[in-house]
């Protein structure tokens, strides 16, 4: 259990001014140390108003992340913003990350990090400057541990606004995407950035090597928990607990979305949602847009709950969410086309869900016609297109043709009218195997009279958790089910002639790792009982009136944002590129990624570089492999480090095998390696 939250004492902090980055112009830059009850100290930079009366009590917002504040200074634009704009806001480095102190946690989201960021939301509401009052938010990691502290409700947490977040980690999050195996370029990122000691100095003595190169590296942890359990709820508590109002931002291309409806539902609190059709990315600088500006109704939320201010935080809609229209396949688009819709609440005013019938001639329909049983073979290696590295069921996708063609395809009549769809299709088949370990993937797509094939949205399930992700069993060979599975949150707008399509297939590599068996598959199609997929499908305007939103106000610091994208924890990173290759002899593939990007600072500079490789058998699906390299080099006044990171995942018909080498070099010289290996039963996956 949680340990109760212990009261500061006669804790101090030093404050230090900061040399002001760039865009922080009427912003007061400081560094703080805030001390634990351990002695442990965290490091903090506050942006505080310059323009603040004397004696002004100023309420504070945090932030609260293990990326390197001084280095992947991104967020620095923001928290100007909000300084500008009358707050403290505070970037805080999470125990044993960047540079504050102590040991690098044993995974993400600890028991630790949540006990410290509840002695972090108290220190701020503590200082001469503060009016006792705290928020706090983030994007992505930042948002998932908004919502944790939300369900603990430390006393001066007032309200939250979480972006691109989730409380479900194993289903949701990237290490078991639907709740199945999936190596990311974020777990090989991380590893590297996390093993890494603090900057400017980087020291290298045996003590700060040992806090953090020498910690386990996190996914090992996470991928010896293939099954859903207590391991994933531990960081997390029921909606129910939170008691402070949550505003909730997320992306149709983002892979956390399904969080927004389940969560305005859920939750018992004051509580909207912001849904654009952005990716993993906030609202002003989203790519693909449009891309709005959100900090107007980020600081309308702090003046209200924070303040006190009697102001429409709450008098708009509880939803406003961007629907999509139908686009062709462009994995460069930049603006998405639509319009802005407005809901009251969850589900959606009016929404009637509409049936579609997987029927005999592949053809989808509102009748079920003739039953007939539709067969397919497994060939994981087969679908390279289907979704890279750093693809979840988000981002932008190429045509569907290439995967579909090692799928069983259903499509409707072109329609004779716009059709518009809001929410969580669900889709429940009838279907067996002949090996006791199959997953199942529902796609569905968008045909334009000329073929091009839009994905709309999709889901996978392991048939070894058909009943419970918590407790899987195996398939009897030849034996029917029936696996009903809700796809991913979309809103969309399917043209008039255009036609609706739904593929099934067992594989998705190398998004998802191949199932160990050479098998076959079967799925029922036609009668009532059998196939079919159910759309949310909506009026085509809503009921209230559209909301507006502004143009998004230029950074004073875009020039430095930009540069620094390298050196997000995600795939976001210049010089990109992503390679697919199939040899026909041997029915093997490979999927080959890339991408890199550097920064320049005061006191040198780092570039980075990532390399994964995944490998495939049709022949031999068991054998599937994802091989990663990622290095940072530092390059300082006198000295060159080289910190790496070394991935290897392999699997056999019974087992995954995990392999993470580390190895650090100065100025040339080989001065740490650190190895670990892991066997893991695959459990059904």
């Amino acid at each position: 259990m949680p340990q109760r939250h212990r009261r500061l004492g006669f804790l101090v902090a030093c404050l230090a001014p900061l040399a002001a980055p760039a865009g922080t112009d009427g912003v007061q830059v400081r560094e703080a140390w805030i001390p634990m009850p351990d002695g442990v100290r965290l490091a903090a930079t506050l942006y505080m108003p310059a323009a603040a009366r004397a004696g002004a009590r100023i309420p504070a917002l945090l932030e609260y992340l293990p990326y390197r504040k001084d280095e992947m200074t991104t967020h620095v634009p923001l928290h100007a913003w909000f300084a500008r704009h009358g707050y403290v806001s505070a970037r805080v480095d999470i125990r044993g990350t960047g540079r504050s102190e102590g040991l690098l946690p044993e995974r993400e989201y600890s028991q630790q990090e949540q006990r410290d960021a509840e002695q972090v939301i108290a220190w701020l509401a503590r200082q001469d400057w503060s009016s006792g009052a705290v928020g706090m938010f983030g994007i992505s990691w930042g948002g998932f541990n908004s919502l944790q502290l939300a369900m603990r409700n430390p006393p001066a947490l007032k309200a939250i606004i979480a972006i691109d977040a989730t409380e479900q980690l194993f289903h949701d999050d990237v290490h078991f995407i639907d709740g199945l195996m999936h190596v990311d370029e974020y777990e090989l990122n991380v590893d590297l950035t996390m093993a890494m000691t603090r900057a400017p100095d980087f020291p290298t003595d045996e003590a700060s090597l040992a806090a953090r190169f020498d910690r386990t590296p996190w996914i090992i942890n996470y991928k010896q928990h293939p099954r859903d359990g207590a391991f994933w709820d531990e960081p997390v508590r029921p909606l129910s607990a939170i008691k402070v109002p949550v505003f909730l931002i997320g992306g149709f291309l983002d892979g956390y979305r399904d969080s927004i409806p389940r969560m305005l539902e859920g939750l018992r609190v004051p509580a909207k949602a912001l849904l654009g059709p952005w990716n993993h990315s906030f609202p002003h600088d989203a790519v693909p847009g449009p891309a709005i500006e959100w900090r107007d109704q980020a600081l309308e939320w702090w003046d209200h709950w924070l303040r006190g201010v009697p102001n429409g935080a709450l008098a708009g809609p509880k939803l406003a969410v961007y629907m999509n229209h139908w686009y062709p396949p462009d994995l460069a688009i930049t603006e998405i086309p639509g319009e802005w819709r407005a809901e009251p609440g969850w589900p959606p005013r009016d929404m009637q869900p509409r049936t579609f019938f997987l029927r005999a001639d592949h053809s989808l329909g509102a009748d079920a016609g003739e039953r007939a049983v539709h067969t397919l073979g497994y060939r994981p290696a087969a679908t390279q297109e289907g979704g890279g590295p750093d693809f979840w069921w988000g981002d932008v996708w190429g045509d569907q043709r290439s995967v579909d063609a090692y799928s069983l395809s259903y499509d409707s009549a072109p329609l004779r009218e716009p059709l518009s769809m809001l929410g969580r299709p669900r889709a429940c088949l009838r279907v067996s195997s002949t090996a006791p370990s199959a997953h199942w993937f529902v796609r569905l797509s968008d045909v334009a009279p000329d073929g091009t094939t839009t994905l709309v949205t999709g889901a996978g399930l392991a048939g070894a958790q058909r009943d419970s992700a918590r407790d899987p069993a195996p398939l009897v060979p030849g034996r029917e089910y029936r696996l009903c599975l809700d796809l991913h949150l979309i809103s969309w707008v399917f043209p008039a002639g255009h036609r609706l399509h739904v593929a099934v297939s067992n594989a998705l590599w190398p998004m998802i790792w191949p199932t160990p068996y050479s098998m076959g598959t079967t799925l029922a199609a036609g009668s009532p009982d059998g196939s079919q997929i159910e759309l949310p499908l909506v009026p085509a305007h809503g009921a209230l009136p559209a909301p507006v939103f502004h143009a998004p106000e230029p950074d004073e610091s875009a020039d430095e944002s930009r540069s620094t994208a390298a050196l997000h924890l995600s795939s976001d990173v210049p010089g990109q590129s992503w390679t697919v290759s199939r040899d026909p002899a041997t029915q093997q593939a490979s999927v080959d990624w890339r991408g890199g990007g550097s920064k320049d600072y005061p006191w040198g500079s780092e570039q980075v570089q990532e390399h994964l490789q995944f490998r495939a058998d049709d022949v031999r699906p068991e054998i599937a492999a994802a091989h990663g390299d990622a290095s940072m080099i530092v390059r300082l006044k006198d000295r060159e480090l080289v910190w790496r990171t070394l991935l290897d995942v392999t699997s056999d018909a019974h087992d995954f095998r995990i392999e993470v080498t580390r190895e650090l070099a100065e100025n040339g010289k080989p001065i740490r390696r650190k190895q670990w290996h892991s066997t893991i039963p695959r459990d059904g996956q």
